[in-house]
């Protein structure tokens, strides 16, 4: 049985990701959130909440993990945030093994990773595709987030990869910065590439000129 073909999907925050992924959904391309597993472990009866909470006491209650509390135990705190991801990490791989297995057969799927080149790494992925938009693009969104404000954008942006590092090191990348109509094309255009072969241009217009 051959295995499917497995995309690694990243981008920086306020890039469309999650649009992508949503895009990629719509064509019946499996995906798999971390983000969104995080959540669900971290829910009202989580595998996370017992030991998240005697690791870090009065983080959680019977509607799961605060995140706010929690983010403020473990901010800037080096010590404390790999003792977190020591916790989280393996459910949420065992939650990837899972998906995994329950879509042996399907020819394309992909990892939602926002933290791929941060955090995880490329092991286990055949290529990985970034979401990129140019830079006031990316700020006019993020900053139209509720409570979202330009020191906290900043911080952020500091611990995340340079966007023009994440499309250097990428083998696909997507334009969101262009009609949603584009993008979709885009996303289109990829999965035919890796699912029939089809001709896929090595960089969308106008990236290359994203600073």
């Amino acid at each position: 049985m051959t295995k499917p073909f497995i995309l690694g999907l990243t981008g920086s925050i306020g890039m469309g990701k999650s649009e992508v992924a949503r895009m990629l959904g719509e064509l019946g391309v499996p995906v798999f959130d971390a983000d969104a597993a995080v959540h669900r472990l971290q829910g009202p009866g989580g595998a996370l909440i017992e030991p998240i909470e005697r690791a870090f006491p009065g983080t959680t209650s019977a509607t799961g993990v605060d995140r706010l509390k929690l983010g403020a135990a473990v901010f800037g705190n080096a010590e404390k945030l790999k003792l977190l991801e020591s916790i989280v990490h393996p459910e949420v791989g065992a939650m990837r093994g899972a998906f995994l297995a329950e879509n042996a057969d399907a020819p394309l799927i992909v990892f939602d990773i926002p933290l791929l080149f941060e955090k995880t790494g490329q092991h286990g992925l055949d290529a990985v595709a970034v979401v990129s938009a140019p830079g006031d693009v990316q700020r006019e969104r993020v900053l139209a987030r509720p409570g979202m404000t330009e020191e906290k954008f900043e911080k952020i942006l500091a611990l995340q990869v340079p966007d023009a590092e994440k499309r250097a090191r990428a083998d696909f990348v997507i334009d969101t910065g262009v009609p949603l109509d584009e993008t979709r094309a885009q996303v289109a255009a990829l999965v035919a590439h890796l699912r029939e072969n089809a001709p896929w241009p090595p960089l969308p217009a106008g990236l290359d000129k994203l600073t």
